[in-house]
């Protein structure tokens, strides 16, 4: 699409296929950034066990597509797809930190962390408890178009 139609909400097509595990990339839809992130299976583990400490483990509150709403907040496991955007004060979080990461403590999970005011997230974007942003990270609709094709905005059919 043109920039106008980006700009204006029009679905943005991604190529996915050499996004490796453990790697993320950015695209912009509606202006805004969207994070594509391949999560590794350690990654994934990360999500268990995590409820007690989260905001909204089950993602109760509308922050995406039905079909997104589950432990791993995505069609598939192992790809997630968020706005890049803090629910807090619409900060842009960093990138996703790995379990232990020492400038956040050796009992940290992994996530994105949002320098501006300290909110986290878990790597299925789930915002942690006691933090200044409300709600989870939102999920875009989205659907795939074929193994490694993503369309972000358009979820007609999300399979």
């Amino acid at each position: 699409p043109s920039e106008r139609a980006k700009a204006a909400g029009a679905a943005v097509e991604v190529d996915i296929s050499r996004l490796a595990p453990g790697e993320m990339l950015t695209v912009e839809w509606r202006g805004k950034p969207v994070w594509v992130l391949h999560r590794t299976p350690e990654m994934l583990a990360t999500l268990t066990g995590l409820e007690s400490q989260l905001a909204d483990p089950a993602s109760e509150r509308r922050q995406q597509p039905e079909y997104a709403r589950n432990p791993h907040r995505s069609i598939r496991p192992e790809i997630f797809v968020a706005i890049g955007i803090c629910t807090h004060l619409g900060c842009s979080p960093s990138k996703a930190f790995t379990a232990g990461t020492p400038e956040l403590g050796a009992d940290w999970p992994g996530g994105f962390l949002c320098p501006c005011h300290g909110s986290t997230f878990d790597l299925a974007g789930r915002v942690f408890k006691h933090k200044p942003a409300p709600t989870n990270l939102e999920v875009p609709p989205h659907q795939y178009l074929a193994a490694n094709r993503l369309l972000i905005g358009a979820d007609a059919d999300a399979t």
